[in-house]
């Protein structure tokens, strides 16, 4: 599913000289692709890039309607799950290719008789090497519905992610504020008080109209990525998306035209493109 590290190599026998420089080139080469290639260990000196990651996912029911992407064709056709599915199928085949990715969700439950909405979060799955194909068929599968608790999924992130003993970043993605009394500036002071090597990230798909308790509720979002060293960032458009996601979730040794071409190959739950 995804391209194999290494390369073949024929040493030349011209002279003993020139076999020694090509042995040694060997070596160079596998000391190389061990740096860059996605062991998954728990090295201590870890590049950034490759920290254990969360996606928290808003799958509330608001994130049913449309009315975002303005200035495209589909802009009022086009439900803002679907957007966000065709941005996370472009950029989560590479990122994974990297870095381990894991999955919580809040709104709607999987969980019989758990009707509270804003006690409905799940933990999809945890860190995962390679998880692409697995995210996408939990988010291709996902109906919009119930509340907004994305305080405390956060929250639910962080102790995955054993925030407290090891980096490890967090990148929520949502379209409203928190609807179930969660206070985001509060948990953001507390996650960077119990462990500072730990970053969260805000996406914010921002939708004229939606906010149901005050524009000032949705902006205390930020704070969570204020107080955690993390980008708070606010897309307008699906490319916008897709930048903010290689941006919060992504390693920055991988250039967006080799992300398009493992997006090519990857075997992950086609997503319709119409969304322009």
């Amino acid at each position: 599913m995804y391209d194999e590290y290494g390369s073949s190599f024929e040493p030349s026998r011209k002279t003993g000289r020139t076999v020694y420089f090509s042995l040694a080139a060997v070596v160079v080469a596998f000391a190389t692709m061990s740096q860059v290639a996605p062991g998954f260990t728990q090295d201590s000196n870890r590049s950034p890039c490759t920290e254990d990651a969360m996606l928290v996912f808003d799958a509330s029911g608001s994130l049913s309607g449309d009315g975002w992407d303005d200035g495209s064709e589909s802009a009022h056709t086009v439900s803002r799950i679907d957007r966000v599915r065709y941005a996370l199928s472009k950029v989560l085949p590479s990122i994974t290719r990297f870095r381990r990715v894991g999955l919580v969700t809040y709104g709607p439950t999987q969980t019989p008789g758990l009707f509270n909405q804003c006690d409905n979060i799940e933990v999809n799955l945890p860190p995962t090497p390679h998880s692409a194909t697995r995210i996408m068929a939990i988010v291709k599968s996902l109906v919009p519905a119930g509340g907004t608790p994305l305080t405390r999924a956060v929250e639910h992130a962080a102790e995955i992610l054993h925030f407290e003993r090891k980096p490890g970043v967090i990148v929520l993605l949502t379209d409203g504020e928190d609807t179930c009394g969660g206070s985001p500036c509060h948990v953001g002071k507390q996650l960077h008080a119990a462990a500072a090597q730990l970053t969260v990230h805000v996406i914010g798909l921002r939708v004229k109209g939606l906010s149901w308790t005050g524009e000032a509720n949705i902006i205390r979002t930020q704070c969570l990525a204020e107080h955690n060293g993390g980008l708070y960032l606010t897309p307008e458009n699906t490319d916008d998306l897709i930048d903010a996601l290689e941006k919060t979730l992504g390693c920055p040794k991988v250039s967006k035209s080799e992300r398009s071409t493992l997006g090519q190959k990857a075997d992950i739950p086609s997503v319709s493109a119409d969304v322009r």
